[in-house]
């Protein structure tokens, strides 16, 4: 790959952590474990600052496709968090993980494109695969694994982080194609999230190293992000004569519970041919009645169907989102949750 990620810090400012403890010799003699079908990933709570103290550690926070690898002995599997295979639309990465020295594994894991600066650019993803509900196959895109769930018949989810990581070292040292070990860092987490901030960078994640490898987002995992960014659903669109595409902006919502709250509108970061396809595709999922409760003569209202990542910059005291900026749709298959609001930081 001639593009690198760009470095939470610099080789010279800190070290990186080293795992606690060696493998023990005996494992493989261990009884195996079957291989699961599919494990339900592990995920971030959002925070507002970064945790500090010993037993925490951090990496970047990547802005692309969760993915699980599945490899096994005949084949390679790769799973999106909502559990379609995907692995026609990564041939490259698939081809990394077949070139594996392993037999059996499942690498955690975000698919992402790189920028000309070493960032992952969630738009460059999506146009290397064609867009929503595009065919494409993305060649461009390389996976930045940072955990592993099952290793040589062995299920590591009740293992702790820092022994998982010590083993995906180990399995991905030298590493430098289309799969490749995500960085981590122990320091001040404040200061990694500045370096992060200064460097264009969404965010970092941190992680409890003493953490088993537990589904949902139980608080052992932390994000925390320089510009937030998070998928609402599109409830409709404002129409204008005068914007691009005849859009004016898109209706923004969030859920709680099994209700949809309304949280603003997003006017910018789409061009002509965005929005000429979202007034196309909602114009077919039009509907005369509204899932938030919205009046105006010039809004257009739809069933909730689209995922629309947004990039804001926080929240208004009345629940909108300050700032909204469109990214791109989320694919169906990608099953990205749209935001809790219960998730929402107290204003």
């Amino acid at each position: 790959m001639s593009r690198r990620a760009k470095p939470l810090l610099q080789d010279d400012q800190v070290a990186k952590s080293q795992p606690r403890r060696r493998r023990d010799p005996a494992q493989p003699n261990l009884p195996f474990d079957p291989m699961p079908d599919r494990v339900e990933p592990c995920l971030a709570l959002l925070k507002t600052t970064a945790p500090a103290g010993p037993d925490w550690v951090y990496e970047v926070k990547w802005d692309g496709y969760r993915l699980a690898i599945h490899i096994e002995p005949k084949e390679v599997r790769i799973i999106t968090r909502g559990g379609h295979d995907w692995t026609h639309r990564f041939p490259a990465i698939a081809a990394a993980a077949k070139n594996l020295s392993v037999a059996t594994a499942i690498l955690d894991g975000e698919a992402v494109v790189l920028d000309e600066h070493g960032r992952s650019d969630f738009g460059a993803l999506q146009q290397s695969l064609g867009g929503r509900g595009g065919k494409r196959t993305s060649t461009e895109s390389i996976l930045y694994a940072f955990d592993l769930l099952y290793f040589d018949g062995h299920d590591l989810t009740g293992t702790e982080l820092s022994v998982r990581r010590h083993l995906l070292e180990d399995l991905l040292d030298g590493a430098d194609g289309a799969i490749q070990l995500s960085e981590e860092v122990s320091d001040d987490g404040a200061k990694l999230l500045e370096n992060a901030c200064a460097l264009g960078l969404e965010g970092i994640v941190a992680k409890h190293r003493d953490s088993t490898y537990r589904s949902g987002r139980t608080g052992d995992w932390l994000k925390i992000k320089c510009v937030q960014s998070e998928s609402f659903m599109v409830v409709g669109y404002e129409q204008s004569a005068s914007a691009r595409g005849g859009v004016g902006s898109l209706l923004l919502a969030g859920r709680n519970g099994d209700d949809w709250v309304y949280v603003g509108s997003v006017g910018t970061g789409f061009n002509m041919k965005d929005a000429e396809y979202l007034r196309k595709t909602l114009d077919k999922l039009k509907t005369t009645q509204p899932v938030v409760p919205l009046k105006g003569k010039n809004l257009v209202f739809a069933q909730p169907t689209l995922i629309a990542e947004i990039d804001f910059r926080g929240w208004t005291h009345d629940g909108s989102l300050r700032h909204a900026s469109y990214k791109g749709l989320r694919e169906v298959q990608d099953n990205a949750a749209v935001f809790d609001m219960s998730e929402r930081p107290a204003s």
